[in-house]
């Protein structure tokens, strides 16, 4: 091929403008979850990330020392100012954790039409444990999901997004009910993540209003699992925008997330729980 047709195609690649997606979520300083891990995946898939902060965050691989929500009218106006001017094929949210941020967030996105609301209700720790008032999980059934393409809680998330306790790894049966109860809510589709599976798998559960299928994959045994749920949720975002189908969006966003996982398998960045390798994942 000629030199100068080789420029001129790599021109044209260069210049060929990339799909866009924004998060609204919380900053983590240590760079393993939230808006940070968002971008690196994004980053890592080819598409262009914007972000609208919640909240700011103290926090490393062992604690959460300190965090700073950020008025409602602060965050409406960071979403009001990319999406009025950049807009976005794709949006997903992170961590909101405060009842009068959702309500904003929610009235901010009800007239959006630029493409599918992913709604990731980050509302647990990695130890399992409720971080938010009630109130939180509550608001989220009737303003969020009613605008969700997808809601992607994990086991323990999906049930106080229900109003249920369960103490347990949830059985089909549960999670039927979980899902259903998520859709009657108002979102399009569930996937209930992170669900313990036999011999050594982990499942995520897809529902589509009428259609419960499982997603299993091989659990990778690590200590480094800081903002997985993140970077899934993400992946499966930036999918969507990018026009796959969604079981196939996110069969590919599970195993980005695998590889992530498998990349900082053996890393020790700090004292505690790592985060994954975004770093040449395709």
């Amino acid at each position: 091929m000629p030199a100068n047709q080789t420029a001129g195609n790599f021109l044209i690649l260069m210049s060929k403008e990339p799909v866009k997606v924004l998060t609204i979520g919380g900053s983590d300083s240590g760079g393993a979850a939230g808006i940070q891990a968002d971008l690196k995946t994004w980053t890592a898939m080819g598409v262009y990330g914007m972000s609208a902060i919640t909240a700011v965050t103290a926090q490393n691989s062992v604690t959460v020392a300190a965090v700073q929500f950020m008025p409602a009218e602060l965050v409406a106006a960071q979403m009001d100012a990319v999406l009025s001017d950049y807009g976005a094929q794709a949006v997903k949210t992170g961590l909101i954790g405060r009842a009068e941020l959702v309500e904003q967030i929610a009235d901010s996105l009800k007239d959006y039409e630029g493409g599918p609301l992913v709604v990731d209700p980050v509302l647990v720790n990695h130890k399992g444990q409720s971080m938010f008032p009630a109130q939180v999980a509550a608001v989220y059934g009737g303003a969020l999901l009613p605008l969700a393409a997808l809601v992607t809680p994990n086991w323990r998330e999906a049930a106080l997004l229900c109003g249920t306790e369960l103490e347990r790894p949830p059985r089909e049966a549960d999670v039927r009910d979980a899902a259903e109860k998520l859709c009657a809510k108002g979102a399009e589709q569930a996937l209930i993540t992170g669900v313990p599976g036999g011999q050594g798998t982990i499942v995520d559960w897809w529902y589509d209003g009428e259609l419960l299928r499982p997603m299993p994959q091989q659990q990778i045994v690590t200590e480094n699992r800081h903002g997985s749920g993140d970077t899934l949720s993400a992946a499966i975002c930036a999918n969507l925008a990018l026009g796959l189908e969604s079981t196939v969006a996110i069969e590919q966003a599970q195993e980005f997330c695998a590889r992530a996982l498998q990349g900082a398998k053996a890393w020790r960045l700090g004292r505690g729980h790592g985060p994954l390798s975004h770093l040449d994942v395709k």
